[in-house]
């Protein structure tokens, strides 16, 4: 029988921070105060992911890509190509601003949501053009056909309330969930950002359903039928159904929710 539940801590995650001239960066400012990391970018991988690979970790269900992104100012990604990719970002901290071949630019902060539909193909940037470093989760997600026609839409985090409750921000297009986020694919994506140990928020997942779930800042503790685990900034987890789960902080928590199809890390 298969585990209701699956603890990835950080240390099992691949950490990545490549050379600032592969993405049309300038040298690392060794000496700018305002940097809180060495490298222009560090990356923590979810998944299988550009010179990571591992046949036992390329996805979990429609989840193909899941990169943890911490980005220094002044610095970030270049225009490059997508294509038959549903993306998702989550912004946790700074301001992310995004330019494509639609015409689209824009900056988005703490607890807002940009999406795209690669679709047929899209070109696109992600820039830190400001003074502090930003941090963002980034996730593909397989979508239920290819060559759909590109789109790209967004929803700003003052939009809505996840403090110490459920933000349900994205959902499936043939989903009747009002959600600000839809998406052409079979998943939910969840925000909570819980202040203390006093508070607290339940998961209910059906017998036919997984989720992975990623404690982005704080140190929450989930527990269920299980047991219980406690979870650091970074920590991750696979979520399979049927299960209850109570999730309690202080913690900035995201879940993402879809069919259960048995896959999972064969290497944890």
């Amino acid at each position: 029988m298969r585990k209701t539940f699956r603890y990835i801590p950080d240390s099992k995650l691949t950490v990545s921070e490549p050379n600032p001239m592969h993405f049309g960066n300038s040298p690392n400012e060794k000496e700018n105060k305002a940097w809180t990391n060495p490298n222009w970018l560090k990356s923590r991988f979810h998944f299988s992911f550009a010179e990571y690979h591992n046949p036992k970790n390329s996805n979990f269900g429609v989840l193909r890509v899941m990169n943890d992104d911490l980005v220094q100012p002044k610095r970030g990604f270049g225009t490059h190509p997508h294509r038959d990719m549903e993306i998702v970002t989550y912004i946790i901290q700074g301001q992310l601003t995004h330019q494509d071949s639609m015409g689209t630019k824009e900056s988005l902060g703490r607890g807002s949501v940009q999406f795209m539909t690669a679709g047929t193909g899209i070109r696109h940037s992600e820039h830190n053009i400001h003074d502090k470093p930003l941090r963002f989760i980034q996730m593909w997600l397989i979508p239920w056909k290819t060559n759909l026609k590109p789109n790209y839409g967004s929803m700003c985090g003052s939009k809505i309330d996840f403090k110490n409750q459920w933000a349900h921000v994205v959902s499936s297009t043939k989903s009747e969930a009002e959600t600000p986020v839809k998406i052409n694919c079979d998943a939910n994506i969840k925000v909570v950002d819980l202040d203390d140990t006093k508070q607290q928020v339940e998961f209910e997942l059906g017998s036919e359903r997984q989720a992975y779930l990623l404690a982005m800042e704080g140190s929450p503790t989930v527990s269920g039928g299980f047991g219980e685990q406690s979870m650091k900034m970074h920590d991750a987890a696979e979520l399979s159904g049927p299960e209850k789960y109570r999730i309690t902080g202080p913690g900035h928590v995201l879940v993402v929710e879809m069919e259960n199809d048995g896959s999972g890390r064969g290497d944890i």
